[in-house]
């Protein structure tokens, strides 16, 4: 007697084999067929998701390689060295964004809220604004932009801690803990445009320098610093992979499989201020990098498995800065800021999910 399953299986296979050889002759599978656009798409489909990790690993590569040797003039020392302390500067600033959002997105079970609405770059623009209004721009801190990151980081920080220490260990509503974070953000932006109104021009220009996100000239110690806390932020999340699944399954579902909800949402969100903090004192805010990098990792991995989502993200968040700079710097001779091409299409990827939310 035939086994019914192999039956099936074998049913289905012919079955799917005449519908190929039918579709030769279709008009649509034929326009399919010859646009390289939808085959390029067919062949996605068609891969596993660790060789579309690897794909865009290999993306990440070329343009990586790009940005540091294409149009390399000059002293190859001085230039070189440069180029490899922006790269390393854009790699922690992408692998931040995404990696925090994704996390952030598991903890709060909504793919459009992003760790920016706990006021963070709101808190950035106050505190910037607010020294140069104190302590004028002319203020160098003690020729030490280690001190600087090391106070804005820890400003930044202290506020989240608070935050969440105060209203999240009483209530543990999440939800009531997002809402506090937009207030703040509202307070924090209207509090820095009043202050700004009241600075002289000559100041102001020095601030909106000091706002715009900025890979050029890095500091080599603070990326050392950076890079060594996202090492250890990596391990650290990377050995709570599995973790991070069963949270995304929802707080009645993690609690009955024995996860200690209220523990593990408080280590995600230590984690995710820390890597915000990283990025955005490091080089100023970008706001919607880790949301077009988490989003389209989930549109391009289709599964809900962190230990591809996380390194899917981080390569995204590298992917589209690399391409931004390189764009920018040999295309368009630098006439413009990255910023506003990544919060271009950040905000426009943003506002497309807020009109398909009812299918995503």
């Amino acid at each position: 007697m035939a086994h019914p399953t192999s039956d099936a299986h074998y049913s289905q296979t012919e079955t799917g084999s005449a519908r190929g050889l039918a579709d030769h002759g279709n008009p649509k599978t034929s326009a399919v067929l010859t646009n390289p656009f939808r085959l390029t798409l067919l062949g996605w489909a068609n891969l596993n998701t660790p060789w579309r990790l690897g794909v865009i690993s290999a993306l990440t590569c070329v343009f990586a390689i790009l940005f540091l040797f294409l149009n390399l003039q000059g002293s190859w020392n001085y230039a070189l060295n440069r180029r490899v302390w922006m790269l390393l500067t854009i790699v922690i600033v992408g692998c931040s964004a995404g990696v925090a959002t994704v996390l952030f997105h598991t903890i709060t079970h909504n793919r459009i809220l992003t760790p920016a609405v706990m006021g963070f770059e709101s808190l950035y623009v106050l505190i910037q604004t607010a020294l140069v209004f104190a302590l004028g721009s002319d203020f160098n801190w003690f020729d030490s932009r280690v001190l600087r990151f090391t106070a804005e980081a820890l400003m930044m920080l202290g506020f989240v801690m608070l935050l969440y220490r105060g209203l999240f260990h009483r209530s543990q509503d999440l939800h009531r803990l997002l809402l506090v974070g937009i207030v703040f953000g509202v307070l924090f932006a209207s509090l820095a445009n009043l202050i700004q109104r009241i600075l002289e021009p000559a100041e102001f220009d020095v601030l909106q320098g000091r706002l715009f996100a900025r890979l050029t000239l890095p500091d080599s110690s603070l990326v050392v610093i950076c890079l060594a806390l996202l090492l250890v932020l990596s391990v650290i999340i990377w050995r709570h992979r599995y973790l991070f699944d069963v949270l995304a399954l929802g707080p009645t579902r993690a609690t009955t499989l024995g996860v200690n909800q209220r523990r593990a949402v408080n280590l995600i969100l230590l984690v995710v201020s820390i890597l915000v903090a990283i990025s955005t004192a490091l080089i100023g805010p970008l706001t919607f990098l880790g949301f077009l990098a988490a989003t389209l990792a989930y549109q391009l991995l289709q599964t809900h498995k962190h230990r591809w989502l996380l390194p899917m993200a981080a390569l995204l968040g590298c992917l589209f800065l690399l391409v931004g700079q390189v764009v920018l710097e040999h295309l368009m001779g630098m006439a413009g800021v990255l910023t506003v091409v990544i919060e271009f299409l950040g905000g426009s990827l943003f506002l497309l999910m807020l009109l398909r939310k009812g299918r995503l």
